[in-house]
């Protein structure tokens, strides 16, 4: 796992041993970023379910001025914060030590990006999605990673699905801020 390009382009990530973590797979990250390339610079990104932090660390690399990495678990954050040292990039980044959904129900902030790639078969993708929707800024855009076959919805809480991608077992959908509702 590596980043692709940017400030830290070629950098290793550290990763979780074993499966309790599913990290995004090198060529879902790559269409990814190549579907969300322009929008970057500058942006304020929210890495939900951060996992080792690979996709708020690919932003920030890529010159997002701010990602804040959400995740649960001790080990997590730890690799979290281990992968944003060793990239350099810990001064643009907050690692907040918390369940997802906890943390969007006393958010108070937008954000550019949103990441949500929750673990696969337990229907969180769609929750995050809702729950998320109030922090996304109105020239916004969420990204979600979840299983082929995943009930998603079209439209929730001001967003609207742009796209759909499929990768073997991955889909990434896109979702931006509703323009008819301005």
């Amino acid at each position: 796992m590596r980043v692709i390009t940017g400030s830290a382009r070629g950098a290793s990530l550290f990763a979780l041993e074993g499966n309790d973590t599913r990290p995004t797979a090198q060529r879902v990250k790559e269409a990814e970023f190549s579907a969300i390339q322009f929008y970057i610079p500058g942006a304020r990104v929210l890495d939900l379910f951060a996992g080792s932090g690979q996709l708020g660390i690919e932003a920030l690399s890529r010159g997002a001025v701010s990602a804040v990495f959400v995740e649960a678990a001790d080990e997590c954050i730890k690799v979290i914060r281990r992968n944003l040292e060793k990239t350099g990039l810990s001064g643009k980044a907050r690692v907040v030590k918390s369940d997802a959904f906890r943390f969007l129900s006393r958010a108070d902030e937008l954000f550019d990006i949103v990441f949500i790639a929750p673990p696969y078969n337990l229907g969180l993708a769609g929750k995050a999605l809702r729950r998320a929707a109030p922090n996304v800024d109105a020239s916004g855009f969420v990204l979600c990673e979840t299983e082929v076959g995943a009930k998603m919805p079209e439209a929730v809480g001001g967003l609207v699905l742009s796209k759909r991608y499929k990768y073997g077992q991955t889909a990434v959908l896109l979702y931006r801020k509703d323009k008819s509702e301005e």
